[in-house]
């Protein structure tokens, strides 16, 4: 049984937590955040250890811990998790600057524990289709890959806490805007499909004015083929629940394939549909999927399950803290390029 602690209980952390008490090799021993209704939430949830500083729960003899603090606590926390022999599961971005990352990288070197980032777009099922059909050869050699996501972001009620949080738009703290918030996914997709890359030219846009970037275009080139990419994310698109501007196309030189191509053409239908599979698997005493009825949130569940068998298999996560600081080079370098955002300490 893996003994779990899971530190910061926002969304995302919340959601990890949710989706961890559904393997049965888990157990949440502990809970950590500032905030005492969410750490009521934890409690009914079954975390018996409640802490309101993360540090403490550090303290506890834990296999893992799952971190969903604010960009500008990552490197604290996830080194000292190290440190104290615990493996880690660390929300996206793993931190704010290169510099961060190669400490981290560093740390889990040093401490021959195992760390995870969550690139939960890489557990999309259509992505893991679209790589297959790549890596098959169906498409000859990769020449182009079209990534786009434009979101709300922090401006969307009900999906971010409500005031938004100030460090949100600190760049001290949070270590960039757009780019970082939803450019990482994508640059982590293009290094997915087309291996390590480095940044060809860059544009970010301040659409509301703020001290971080709201907008941001940036093409990457392969460091190992001719395949390059162009990157376009946004924070400026006031969605209706259950619209999802985000796509994926792979150009190669014999055919493509767009991630369109696997979205169900009535999002309604499609989580009704998923709903009776539930039923069927549940009278059946199968295992339920219960965020099926979303064709993307069922990813952070497959991301947790792959770390926790990396934990007991003794094997290599598929996102690893490199794969977290070549992330960052690419978004470092956009942001040396535009002055008006801020990197470092």
């Amino acid at each position: 049984m893996l003994k779990i602690g899971v530190i910061g209980l926002g969304k995302m952390g919340m959601l990890h937590m949710i989706n961890a008490t559904r393997f049965r090799n888990v157990v949440i021993v502990a809970a950590a955040d500032a905030s005492k209704k969410r750490l009521h939430n934890a409690a009914v949830l079954g975390a018996k250890n409640l802490f309101s500083d993360f540090r403490e729960l550090l303290e506890l003899d834990l296999d893992a811990v799952i971190i969903s603090l604010p960009n500008f606590l990552h490197r604290e926390s996830i080194e000292l998790a190290l440190e104290n022999g615990m493996n880690v599961f660390v929300e996206k971005p793993m931190a704010r600057t290169t510099e961060e990352c190669r400490s981290i990288v560093n740390a889990v070197e040093k401490s021959g524990r195992k760390l995870m980032v969550g690139h939960c777009m890489r557990f999309f099922d259509m992505v893991r289709e679209m790589k297959g059909t790549l890596d098959n050869g169906n498409l000859g050699q990769l020449e182009n890959v079209t990534l786009e996501n434009i979101v709300s972001g922090p401006f969307s009620y009900g999906d971010i806490p409500q005031p938004v949080p100030e460090w949100w738009f600190d760049p001290e703290k949070v270590g960039g805007g757009a780019l970082l918030d939803i450019g990482y996914h994508l640059i982590d997709l293009y290094r997915f499909f087309a291996g390590d890359c480095h940044l060809l030219s860059s544009h970010l846009k301040h659409k509301f004015n703020m001290p971080v970037e709201d907008t941001a275009i940036a093409v990457v080139q392969s460091d190992k083929s001719s395949s390059s990419g162009i990157i376009h994310v946004g924070w400026y698109q006031q969605m209706v629940l259950s619209r999802n501007d985000m796509r994926v196309i792979l150009h190669g030189d014999y055919a493509y394939i767009s991630s369109e191509q696997f979205e169900p053409s009535n999002v309604y239908a499609y989580a009704i549909k998923e709903g009776v599979k539930n039923v069927f698997r549940k009278i059946g005493g199968r295992r339920i999927r219960p965020l099926t009825f979303s064709q993307h949130l069922d990813a952070y569940e497959q991301e947790l399950k792959h770390f926790f068998n990396c934990l007991e298999k003794d094997l290599e996560p598929s996102v690893t803290a490199i794969d977290g600081l070549r992330t960052l080079e690419v978004i470092e370098e956009a942001y040396r390029r535009d002055k008006r955002v801020i990197v470092g300490d």
